[in-house]
């Protein structure tokens, strides 16, 4: 069997365990807070993010994966002769994709695949959850790509901001800029459609919102096999653990997990995000 690096960038933010169970390699997007650079889920963690966003006068911003960080990645395997399938954030919502290209091209005798997963959080992690468990069942490096390539088919996710100011502000609000300037307790339901942040429905209060979550949630993965779930949280983690326990109850999971949402996705999304993301079998 020929060992094939399956490598993300932190915004997919998969649970530690899983991240050392298969092996992720993971690029750290960047954290610019004033004078301050962190490397997001290196130097800062969820946690002290959100404990430092609620008190700074300092809104932070965001960079996107160095070509450095991948290449630090990508040279010790390709001198290992060690294949590689690059998952990563949308190309439309990051310029982290176009980093790790130009760090391939350093690396000309590499075998390494790029491949946009039009997502982020976890559904992107269930992207690279799923080839890596496709690599470490022994399948071809063709194989995982193919299920790395196709994954977006098979995922999706669904999600509940506080407030549309982060995304606004951030630039990432995609369809979704039509709320601006509604109700101020508008609550949108939010997905992630073609590669960008999207309206799916505007409801008036968060409770309902989550309720309505549910709902969609349920019509999407009816009769699909091999369910997975993943609740995702900013500072919510509560509210995460109540709408997983929801889900769960509903839809019978074969997998369940509680991610936190990495401090750079929760620049754009804002404390108080949460949400559901889902795969099914490929």
């Amino acid at each position: 069997m020929v060992d094939i690096a399956i490598i993300t960038d932190s915004t997919a933010y998969i649970p530690k365990e899983l991240v050392d169970t298969y092996d992720i390699k993971v690029a750290p997007q960047v954290l610019i807070w004033g004078d301050e650079s962190f490397l997001d889920g290196v130097d800062i963690q969820p946690t002290e993010f959100y404990e430092r966003l609620s008190k700074s006068s300092v809104i932070p911003t965001t960079s996107q994966a160095t070509v450095a960080a991948f290449r630090s990645i990508f040279e010790p395997l390709a001198e290992a002769g060690t294949p590689m399938v690059v998952i990563v954030i949308s190309e439309k919502l990051s310029g982290t994709l176009q980093s790790a290209r130009q760090a391939k091209e350093m690396f000309q005798g590499a075998t390494i695949e790029l491949v946009d997963s039009r997502s982020t959080s976890m559904e992107l992690g269930f992207h690279v959850l799923a080839a890596a468990r496709a690599a470490e069942a022994g399948r071809s490096f063709e194989e995982v790509v193919r299920v790395a390539r196709q994954a977006p088919d098979h995922t999706g996710v669904y999600f509940v901001v506080d407030t549309l100011e982060f995304l606004h502000r951030g630039g990432r609000i995609g369809g979704a800029s039509r709320f601006i300037g509604t109700a101020l307790n508008i609550k949108p339901l939010l997905h992630i459609e073609g590669g960008r942040v999207e309206p799916f429905e505007k409801v008036r209060t968060k409770k309902k919102a989550k309720a309505r979550l549910l709902e969609v949630l349920e019509e999407q993965v009816r009769g699909k096999p091999n369910l997975r779930l993943a609740a995702l949280h900013a500072a919510a983690e509560a509210e995460a653990r109540e709408l997983l326990g929801a889900a769960t109850e509903r839809l019978d999971p074969v997998e369940t997990l509680l991610a936190e949402v990495s401090p750079v996705v929760g620049t754009h999304a804002g404390p108080g995000t949460v949400g559901i993301a889902y795969c099914t079998d490929l």
